[in-house]
């Protein structure tokens, strides 16, 4: 799946964390990707994040699923949304392969949201960037522009924004795609039963890197050594944080910042970590380094919907690459195939094949362990047989 018409040059130079813009056409011949009942199945599963958003007299509400009937919401003025989708349908995985000019570790999910008319969640305000692409049925969307918009609870799970002057204020058709940046407010309202599909980007905020580094060197056991000062001046005053004492803390903390491999790391194993539940279908038969050898020469291998699976610069050397949190490495001569496994969501035994064992008499000992981590992540259902 590709969008059509679109420079995508054009499109990072000019609007990416710039400004909204409205892709007319940009999958034409669109067709949802689900169907509105399979996305109500998606959301009777305890493991699947859902909610429901509607108004009753005049006043908002938000519920959290799972969700079996929605015959007291009546037909209008009300939306099902489902987080994740792309973790459940590889068809609907299938379309984050369009984005593909955004890197993955920015991705987040696909959002599906079934409306009924007059549906939506109200005015709002994302932090992170989102490409709706409407499916079937029309939708108005009016976006503001950034600025200091008031925001408020419209109910303990909904944070709207006041109402403001639109900078685009249009109807979304099947296949049209609205590009929204984090910061500016917008507001979505179904003109008739509709369906959208939302991807999503976004990064961590320092914050949450800073919390997510304290618990990596506590479950790697880094970071353990003290400030050592030996032949330190007397101190006159006891209550007092000196310039020099501030600066061997700064020096302490600083020494884990910059310790590129560390960090090189913890970035790419926390990064790796999937927000939402995959769905593993687990072999009830594991498979052996043999059974992978012979079956990948027939059939080749896709990568399960929300695996997080990267490389970094940083550490790609060491033929290092982190798959859901954590950290593999397989050596110098691995480089490739590291690129091939974290860039490629199929693959094929001729993409392998160097980096395999030729059968198992084979005693090359890195290339016995690629392949048994290949059999690992396939028992594991991260990788299954296409």
């Amino acid at each position: 799946m590709q969008l059509q018409n679109f420079d995508v040059e054009h499109f990072m130079r000019n609007y990416w964390q710039q400004k909204p813009v409205v892709l007319r056409g940009g999958f034409p011949h669109f067709q949802d990707l689900i169907s509105p009942d399979e996305l109500a199945g998606l959301a009777c599963e305890e493991e699947v994040e859902s909610r429901l958003v509607y108004r009753r007299e005049g006043q908002w509400q938000a519920e959290t699923g799972p969700f079996f009937n929605y015959e007291h919401l009546g037909e209008r003025g009300w939306t099902l949304i489902v987080q994740a989708v792309n973790h459940w349908s590889p068809e609907v995985a299938e379309l984050v392969q369009a984005f593909a000019f955004i890197p993955k570790w920015r991705f987040d999910d696909v959002m599906i949201s079934y409306s009924t008319p007059d549906g939506g969640v109200g005015p709002h305000i994302d932090l992170y960037d989102v490409f709706i692409c409407q499916g079937s049925g029309r939708r108005r969307w009016r976006v503001g522009d950034r600025g200091n918009h008031r925001e408020f609870a419209a109910h303990p799970a909904l944070l709207h924004t006041d109402v403001f002057d639109a900078i685009i204020d249009t109807e979304l058709l099947p296949g049209d795609v609205l590009y929204i940046p984090p910061g500016y407010p917008h507001d979505g309202v179904s003109l008739e039963t509709s369906m959208s599909f939302s991807v999503g980007f976004r990064s961590k905020s320092a914050r949450d890197m800073m919390s997510g580094l304290a618990d990596y060197l506590i479950d790697q056991q880094l970071g353990n050594s003290l400030i050592s000062d030996p032949q330190r001046s007397i101190a006159t005053q006891q209550g007092r944080i000196s310039h020099s004492d501030f600066a061997l803390i700064r020096a302490q903390l600083q020494g884990i910042l910059d310790d590129h491999n560390l960090i090189a790391d913890f970035a790419a194993c926390m990064l790796s970590k999937t927000k939402c539940q995959l769905d593993l279908q687990i072999p009830e038969d594991p498979y052996l380094k043999q059974d992978i050898l012979e079956q990948l020469q027939q059939t080749p291998l896709r990568r399960i919907g929300g695996l997080r699976c990267f490389y970094l610069d940083q550490t790609l050397e060491l033929g290092a690459c982190y798959i859901d949190g954590e950290r593999y490495v397989f050596g110098s001569d691995f480089c490739a195939a590291v690129v091939t496994l974290c860039d490629q969501e199929l693959l094929s035994f001729d993409m392998l094949a160097p980096y395999l064992p030729a059968n198992s008499a084979d005693t090359d000992a890195a290339k016995n362990k690629f392949l048994q981590c290949l059999c690992d992540w396939v028992n594991a259902a991260y990788w299954y047989f296409d």
